[in-house]
């Protein structure tokens, strides 16, 4: 089973940083930017975290929560986090559950070596836990900014 726009996203459980579990069901309430991205520290992950990190007021004026996730450890995250100074969470879903819940796991190629990877994504998500809207291979410019206007029409 996969998300689909206008249909509820099924609940999911996973690991966040400060300790502790986040769970889709008690995060309704309040509309939810879930943004996958493929790896901790690399160079697009870092400026699409930024991006959203340097729009978060607008994203808390708006009402609206922001959720990084990937495939990464805590340990990575907490790291990520702190050097980046990111004022929302990061999940951890090492067991893909959630990155197969919303199919965002591709084969990707680099220097000619096949893989699969997180295809970056993003997914505004009501505070009724419908998915709204969603972007799929995601360039970084100008994208944070795009989300905040859809997360604003909600």
């Amino acid at each position: 089973m996969t998300v689909a726009v206008g249909k509820k996203v099924p609940d999911f459980k996973v690991p966040v940083t400060g300790g502790g579990t986040f769970r889709l069901s008690e995060a309704l309430g309040q509309p939810l930017v879930l943004y996958f991205y493929p790896k901790d520290m690399t160079t697009g992950c870092t400026r699409e975290s930024q991006d959203f990190r340097d729009l978060h007021p607008a994203f808390r004026k708006a009402g609206v929560r922001v959720l990084g996730i990937s495939r990464d450890s805590l340990k990575s995250h907490d790291k990520f986090r702190e050097k980046e100074r990111l004022p929302f969470d990061l999940l951890s879903d090492e067991d893909e559950k959630v990155c197969k819940l919303f199919d965002v796991i591709r084969e990707k190629s680099l220097y000619g070596r096949r893989y699969l990877g997180v295809d970056r994504s993003t997914f505004l998500i009501d505070a009724r836990g419908v998915l709204r809207r969603e972007w799929r291979g995601v360039k970084v410019p100008g994208h944070a900014e795009e989300v905040l206007e859809a997360a604003k029409s909600l």
